[in-house]
């Protein structure tokens, strides 16, 4: 999803980012937040019930065998319905972005984002299949820097990822929020890079 070469550049421009500021900046890009396997099965389960009511009116099938249809029914929907590219689309938007979020979060303290000296680690998230994209700072920057700075940032993040060009819109999200950071958060005398300078793929 992201090529060696623009793996680089997202590290290069990490590092350009951070001489300017005491932030922190971390990378990371989800092919697919979750895998969501109730739902085919839910959207199965609705159709095959709504088999029988004109089976029942309409033909003089006995119970056996309109219970059999309906089985069937569901079978097959559940299955053609469980293939990645369609499931997805049966997601409920919101469902797909709290799962999103909630990727999110868990990678900003699995990569530590949360023990920075000064509690100024930013975390800029993306996943693909859920075309969606967010920014976790954490509390040293939050007592400063409102939510709606980093819109600007997703926005180009987002942008690139349409685009087919993911390297491009983390490149110019880093390029962003580095300028937030600076303005906030001016480099300190030693400065120390505390978090890898890359981009992580899940």
């Amino acid at each position: 999803m992201i090529s060696p070469a623009d793996k680089q550049r997202i590290a290069d421009a990490i590092r350009a980012a951070e001489a300017k500021t005491s932030g922190e900046i971390f990378c990371v890009i989800a092919h697919q937040a979750g895998d969501y396997p109730l739902v085919p099965v839910a959207w199965a389960a609705a159709g095959a019930l709504i088999v029988p009511a004109p089976l029942i009116y309409l033909t003089l099938w006995p119970a056996a065998i309109i219970y059999l249809v309906q089985l069937v029914v569901f079978i097959v929907l559940a299955t053609a319905l469980s293939l990645p590219a369609i499931r997805i689309h049966l997601v409920p938007r919101r469902a797909k972005h709290d799962r999103a979020h909630a990727v999110a979060m868990r990678q900003f303290f699995a990569q530590g984002l949360h023990n920075t000296e000064r509690r100024t680690g930013v975390l800029i998230f993306a996943a693909v299949a859920e075309r969606y994209a967010e920014i976790v700072a954490d509390a040293g920057i939050n007592a400063k820097v409102a939510p709606h700075v980093w819109d600007q940032a997703v926005a180009a993040l987002i942008a690139g990822i349409k685009d087919g060009q993911p390297g491009d819109g983390f490149v110019a999200a880093i390029e962003q929020c580095g300028a937030v950071l600076a303005e906030h958060f001016p480099p300190g005398a030693l400065n120390r890079d505390e978090l890898p300078n890359k981009l992580v793929e899940i």
